[in-house]
């Protein structure tokens, strides 16, 4: 995946969580991929996506911040981006020969060792 796709997805995923909430400044062009240590035109490529998408303005003498109504269209984005990669993952296991039975239990067994791992983070915290 393109490494501007990837900031796309970032954005709208933290959108959706409301780590970036509407109204909320984001780094500047050049902040971000300092930040990322990234050319600067993958992070503005990024931005031109997110902004025609509806998720990102640019205000004039103040920056570009997450616009209002961004978190629902981010959320059903996150549900669909995630549901196709799960579906693809879910082909490949098929097509590998295991049965529908054999991919349920490895799905549970991986749903029980990420419960496990979050478990162990709250704890720590």
């Amino acid at each position: 995946m393109a490494i501007y796709s990837q900031i796309v997805r970032q954005v709208k995923f933290a959108v959706a969580e409301q780590t970036l909430r509407p109204g909320q400044l984001l780094p500047s062009v050049r902040q971000l991929s300092q930040q990322l240590a990234v050319n600067p035109n993958t992070v503005a490529r990024a931005f031109q996506d997110l902004q025609s998408e509806g998720v990102i303005e640019t205000l004039r003498g103040r920056g570009v911040v997450v616009c209002k109504g961004a978190v629902e269209r981010c959320r059903k984005q996150r549900r669909s981006i995630l549901a196709e990669r799960l579906s693809a993952v879910l082909t490949e296991a098929l097509q590998a020969g295991l049965s529908a039975k054999e991919v349920r239990k490895l799905v549970d067994e991986q749903l029980r060792t990420l419960d496990g791992t979050i478990e162990a983070i709250a704890e720590l915290q």
